[in-house]
Order: C-alpha cells, then sequence, then structure tokens
C-alpha cells in the first residue's frame, strides 16, 4: 500500500472508531511502528488528527482549513462516486457554476472523461486544469486574491465578476453542514463569495461526503432553503438524511 493510502485509511479508520494505537495499524497494514509513527506525525503536522500516547485521537473540533493536498486523500472514493450521480444531473448546453474543492474537481473531471458541452463558471485553479484538457468545455476563470491552501480566487473582483453572470447549477462543496442552521466553509471572503454564487445559480446543489455532516467550520455560507439538493454518500447518517428531507432537500445518495 501506498504512504498516501495508508494515511488516508488511517484518517478514515479515526473517522469511523474515533482512535487509534500504533500496534493495530503495524498490524492492519504490515509495516514497521517507525512508518506508522511517521503516517501519523505527518497526519498531526497537518492538524488533521491529534497525537496521542501510543497512536492517535480524532480531532473533535469544528471543521478546520486543510490544504487541498491532504484534502484529495481523504474519502476518496466517496467523492469519486458523488461526483458521477452529479453529472447525471447536468444537461449538455447548460452553464454550471464548480466552487472549490476537491469534490467540486472529480465533477471536472467527469465532464473531462465524458466530453459533456457546457460553459464552466469556476474561482478554482484546481478545477480549471482539470478542465482546460476538455474539449467541448468553454471556462470562465474568476480572477481575484489567490487562496494557496484552496487554488481557489476571491474577493471583490471575483464577487463582482460573478454578479454580472447567470448559471443553470451551481455545485458547492461544503466543509460542514447542520441541516438546522446551514452549510460552512473555514474562509469568511470565500463565504461571502459563495453566496453570491447563490443568488447567481437557478438550482443549488451541495456536494459532501458524509464527513461533512453535522458539523459546522466558521463562516455561514447559505441555510438549507437556499439548497435544493445534496448529493452524498451511502454512509450519511438516519437521522441527518431525515432532517434534510423534512426541510424538502432533494438527497441523492451516491
Amino acid at each position: 500500500m501506498l504512504r498516501e493510502e495508508r494515511r488516508r485509511t488511517i484518517l478514515e479508520i479515526l473517522d469511523r472508531d474515533e482512535r487509534v494505537t500504533v500496534d493495530e495499524l503495524v498490524g492492519r497494514f504490515r509495516v514497521t511502528a517507525v512508518t506508522v509513527r511517521s503516517d501519523l506525525d505527518a497526519l498531526s503536522k497537518m492538524g488533521a488528527i491529534v497525537r496521542s500516547h501510543g497512536g492517535a485521537v480524532k480531532r473533535m473540533d469544528t471543521a478546520p482549513d486543510f490544504p487541498l493536498r491532504f484534502k484529495e486523500i481523504l474519502h476518496h472514493q466517496e467523492k469519486v462516486r458523488i461526483a458521477a450521480a452529479a453529472m447525471e444531473l447536468i444537461h449538455p448546453g447548460e452553464t454550471i457554476i464548480l466552487d472549490s474543492g476537491t469534490t467540486t474537481a472529480e465533477i471536472a473531471r467527469e465532464i473531462r472523461l465524458r466530453k459533456t458541452s457546457l460553459t464552466v463558471i469556476t474561482n478554482a485553479l484546481n478545477v480549471a486544469f482539470e478542465l482546460s484538457a476538455a474539449p467541448n468545455a468553454s471556462v470562465v476563470m474568476l480572477g481575484g486574491i489567490l487562496r494557496p491552501l484552496s487554488l481557489s480566487m476571491v474577493g471583490p473582483q471575483a464577487e463582482r465578476a460573478v454578479q454580472e453572470l447567470s448559471a443553470d447549477q451551481l455545485f458547492l462543496a461544503v466543509d460542514g453542514v447542520d441541516p438546522e442552521v446551514g452549510f460552512f466553509t473555514p474562509d469568511i471572503v470565500e463565504a461571502q463569495l459563495n453566496s453570491i454564487m447563490l443568488k447567481a445559480s437557478r438550482r443549488v446543489t451541495i456536494v459532501a461526503d458524509f464527513s461533512k455532516f453535522q458539523r459546522r467550520s466558521l463562516s455561514l455560507i447559505g441555510t438549507m432553503s437556499q439548497a435544493h439538493r445534496v448529493v452524498t454518500d451511502d454512509k450519511i447518517d438516519e437521522a441527518t438524511l431525515q432532517s434534510l428531507e423534512e426541510l424538502g432537500v432533494e438527497v441523492i445518495i451516491a
């Protein structure tokens, strides 16, 4: 197993069990304790886990802001399935907005692979890069101030540009969803841009894996009344699913 696969699996174990020991990971991966400790130390430095004596525990605070390279390895298979399900909602010839995030980057990859004819508005460099090889996609790249953590453009320039545009659909990747309050992102400036994207779009779809639910981040983007659909994976818990449906939000399970 490759290093990144191993670390992704550690995060998934902690997300499920909330704690893990070095000995357990040595047995699971069939590697040395030195290798496991190196993995745990690297994840701890990223802020993804909390190191404990003989192992690690899950972070229990609100959703922090991690570098994109870290987010790419977390719940990757779920994101791939969510992107494939989201693609079924997109029709050729539409104009869509893809905001920054690793799940929206997977949607961009699906657009490239399926050679779908679309106009895509985005503030995300990773999304634009993925679509640069999509022969039938016309890409509108928003300018502004670069956020290195998310590789996204934000600020007044990006906001003014979106205010002059209109889209059929917005696909929004978020860092937290609390059905009673709304959906969140760690960055205040990006939240402001996302809220303008909501107003510019006829339909709003939140794309989020199961780990994003029942948690909040720093900045509120909008309330659930502003979202038409949620696309998630089959690990979402039943209580959250019921809460979303009671609010009139369509939920699609990938």
